[in-house]
This record gives C-alpha cells, structure tokens and sequence, in this order.
C-alpha cells in the first residue's frame, strides 16, 4: 500500500467522525440505537454479548462469540471459571520454543537479561492472544499488577519469571491467603522492595509498607506508620541467597531483630520467621483487605465507580469463602458484566488489551517478539516494566491521550509492515458463518465493523468511510487492508 502516514491520518479522521474519545456516550450507546442488521444474522449472538466478551476476553474470537450464543454469558462465564478443565494445549505449543520459562533461578541467572525478559514477555502476550482460558490469563494480568514487580530493577530480570510461574500463575485463581504468602516469600517481590537491605541494624520499610499499602489493607486500611516500623522488624532477615542453591528465599536469623513488637493492636513475642508470617495471615482475614481487593476487582471488570451492590456482595463472598477468589468473582462477573444493564461502564483499552484484541479479533499469527515489545513500550504497557510497585494504572484517563502509537501499530499491523505479526483479514471476509464470499466493499466493511466493533458502523459513517476509501483510487485488496486499519485505529476500537 503506497498510503503514506499523513494520508492515514486525513482517513482516521472521518473513522473518528460519528464518536470522539472525550464524548460522554460511549460507541457502545450509539450502535445500539441503530435499527439495521446486528451480528445475530451471522449466529454469533448480540451485540450485547459482544459488548460482555470484549470486557472478559482479551478481545472476542469468532469461536468465542459462537460458543456464547450457543450456551449463553453465563455458562460461559462458568466454563471459564474452571479452568483447569480447558484444554490449552494448542496455546501451550506456541510456548515450546521459550525454553527458559521452566527453568530454576541459578540457570536464568547464567542468561542474557535482555533474553530472559523478552521470553516472559513473548510468552505473556502469547497465552493472552491464543489461551482458551481467558478469564484465568485476565486475572494472571491482574494480579502481575497488584504484586508488581519490574524486570528492570536489580536481580528481578532472572528472579521474576520464577514469579510468574510458581507465584502469579499457580494462585491466580485460586486462593489469596495462598498468593499473598507465596508472593511474601518470593524472592523477587523481596528483591524488588528493597527487603535484602532489611536488617536489624538498618531497618528498611519499603516492603513492609507495601505489603500493607498495596497488596493487603489499603491506603485507608487502618495501619499506622508505627505499623509499618513493626512490621518491617517482623520482617528483618527475610532475604533470598546469594551463593548456593541462588536465588531461593531464606531465612537468616542473624539479621533478625528478635526483640517484642506491637502491631495490629496485638503484641508479638519473638519467634523468628513465623512472626511476620503470623501477621500475613491476619491481614489476609482483615476486612479492609476485603474492601480493597474487592474494589480493585471490581474496578477491571466492570469500570470506574462499580455498583455498590455488587462490590457487597462480592465482598461477602471473599469473606465467606476465607478469599477464594473464584467465589469472589462470581458477583462480579455474573451479577456485575454478564446481567448488567447495558451499556457497560466504558473502560479504554490498555494497551496491552488494544494489542491482543486487534490479533484475536482477525485470527492474527505472531510470534510475540520484539517488534510487539516495542509497540507495547511506545504506548506505555510494555509488560514488567512499570518501574512502581502499584502497577499499571487501570482508569481510563491514564491512557487517553497517547494516541499516535496505536494508530501508528494499526496500520502497520494492517499492511504487513509489523515483523513476527500478520493477520489476514480476506480470508475472514472469505469465509464467513454463512459460507458466502463477500464481493463488495461495502459489505467487507460491514464484515469487518462486524468483526472489530460487534455491529456494521453506522449507516453515514459507512457510506462516508466508503467514499473516503475509494478516492485513494487503491486496488480492492488494499481497501481492505485500509478498513481495517481504519477502524483498528477509530475511537470505536479503542474500547471495551
């Protein structure tokens, strides 16, 4: 396509014509009072069940849209709540090239950082794109951001990926008294905030205080700054080895300070490891953490200001359940997302979701090599790299206004200029559900809205994009290539 950027651009802004990023309806209100043609003509549900899969997916597959409309949002729901019973293989296959995300510490310590990163990274954005079990990689993502940890400090760059695989992973969906002591054990976590430099001598806090701040109570949880000086006492001599058996946690009493401490309101006599393991348990049953991991549950599924009936009632369940975070999410997602007056609260995408979304949505094939690390980190979410300890931001103004790298991706993604990624959109408008060509480019367009939007565009904005497209005076193959980054690039897509 000889379409230069600037040309690009001049298109982009009459994609952008029927909806604007600061408009207060979103896409979402403004397709829904079409009375045209919807996506139930092609057996693959409503648009409200697309609008409910964009928020539970990392963006909603042609399979995935059928398998809903077959049995429902609810049973789906389900389904992917278990898990476990998810045949994954054929993602787990596109894994087996990364060999260094099965091995131990000391062997990651013996690569090159720059390698050992980007194979978390391809990996990461690899189960995203291709894992069946959405839900659980969704809460794999949540919960990389809740115990943040950036590759880019210290050690981290080998110590992470054991993170990941025996931490974030294995608990995701699981249970948070046993994520957060797994994380409070991991060596990473206590590499990243600084608790190696923790010593009787010397305390140091930085732990301490996020363990409370971020991961378990909350900024208004109820802890004191005399709190955090007790617990980072609690905690002196949690520390990770240095020489033999690298990299694993240990305990070094040495360091401890084993004198008595006051905290929570309740006294501590000395006793070595288990007195900061004592007080990890009690904040796992506080009901400030309740409050906070509930909140923030809430607040990514179902957007900004989440109704407070749900937020109670899955706060009840955490309570209930002793934080199985299944049964907490159940609320959540059945009562809040899945039986939800529609439209939903608007999330913008992060870029990560606008990524993986545009690769699922038109059956993409990539590698998730450096080139998409690249697009990732120009757009501000390249994975493990956000270097504070309260991870990515999740509102919609913190990502707003950097633009340019998403439409610069959509049309390099859209014309083939993207290395390690390709996707052929033809061959999606070949052959849909109903097994008959789609000739004009009308209705490629209409199939392609379809597709990326949940619904054909409006009918203005169809006949105007039309004409926009056919002035360029590009072969038909083109146009199509230019549909699609036209709308990968619209505000419309921008959502979820």
């Amino acid at each position: 396509m000889t379409l230069n950027r600037r040309e690009f651009l001049q298109l982009l802004s009459v994609a952008a014509g029927a909806v604007t990023l600061t408009a207060c309806r979103t896409p979402y209100d403004r397709l829904a009072e079409l009375d045209q043609p919807t996506i139930a003509d092609l057996q693959l549900g409503s648009s409200a069940e697309f609008q409910q899969l964009n928020r539970l997916t990392y963006g909603p597959t042609l399979s995935e849209r059928t398998r809903v409309a077959e049995i429902s949002i609810h049973s789906w729901i389900e389904e992917q709540l278990a898990w476990k019973e998810i045949d994954d293989s054929s993602a787990d296959l596109r894994l087996r090239p990364i060999d260094s995300l099965d091995r131990n510490a000391d062997e990651l310590y013996s690569l090159e950082p720059e390698q050992v990163a980007a194979d978390l990274r391809s990996a990461t954005l690899l189960r995203q794109i291709y894992s069946r079990r959405q839900i659980y990689e969704q809460m794999v993502e949540f919960w990389s951001d809740h115990f943040n940890i950036s590759m880019d400090k210290g050690d981290c760059w080998w110590l992470k990926p054991v993170d990941d695989r025996s931490v974030i992973r294995p608990h995701a969906l699981g249970n948070f008294r046993d994520l957060l002591w797994a994380s409070a054990h991991s060596p990473a976590m206590l590499v990243y905030l600084d608790n190696q430099a923790n010593e009787k001598s010397h305390p140091n806090e930085n732990y301490a205080r996020e363990l409370m701040e971020l991961h378990t109570l909350g900024v208004n949880g109820g802890y004191s700054q005399d709190d955090v000086m007790e617990l980072a006492r609690c905690l002196t001599g949690w520390r990770v080895k240095d020489h033999f058996w690298l990299g694993d946690f240990t305990f070094d009493e040495t360091m401890h300070d084993d004198g008595r401490k006051q905290l929570l309101g309740r006294r501590i006599e000395p006793n070595g490891q288990r007195e900061a393991e004592d007080i990890i348990e009690q904040l796992a049953d506080h009901p400030s953490t309740a409050r906070h991991i509930v909140q923030k549950l809430a607040q990514r599924f179902l957007g900004a200001n989440p109704p407070r009936q749900i937020v109670q009632r899955a706060e009840e369940a955490f309570r209930q359940s002793n934080g199985d975070i299944r049964t907490t999410l159940r609320p959540i997602l059945l009562d809040g997302v899945a039986a939800a007056p529609l439209p939903l609260r608007p999330k913008y995408k992060r870029p990560l979701n606008f990524v993986t979304s545009a690769l699922r949505q038109l059956r993409g094939h990539t590698d998730g090599g450096a080139w998409l690390h690249e697009a990732l980190g120009q757009m501000g979410q390249l994975p493990f790299a956000w270097p504070t300890p309260d991870g990515f931001p999740d509102e919609n103004e913190s990502w707003a206004n950097n633009l340019m790298p998403r439409w610069r991706f959509a049309l390099d993604l859209a014309t083939d200029a993207l290395p390690g990624s390709k996707i052929a959109p033809d061959e999606l408008l070949a052959t849909p559900p109903s097994g008959a060509k789609v000739e004009t480019a009308g209705a490629q367009l209409d199939q392609l809205a379809t597709l990326l939007l949940g619904q054909p565009l409006p009918p203005a904005l169809h006949q105007e994009l039309l004409q926009a497209v056919a002035r360029q005076e590009i072969e038909p193959s083109e146009s199509t290539k230019l549909f699609t980054a036209l709308l990968l690039a619209s505000p419309a897509f921008q959502w979820r």
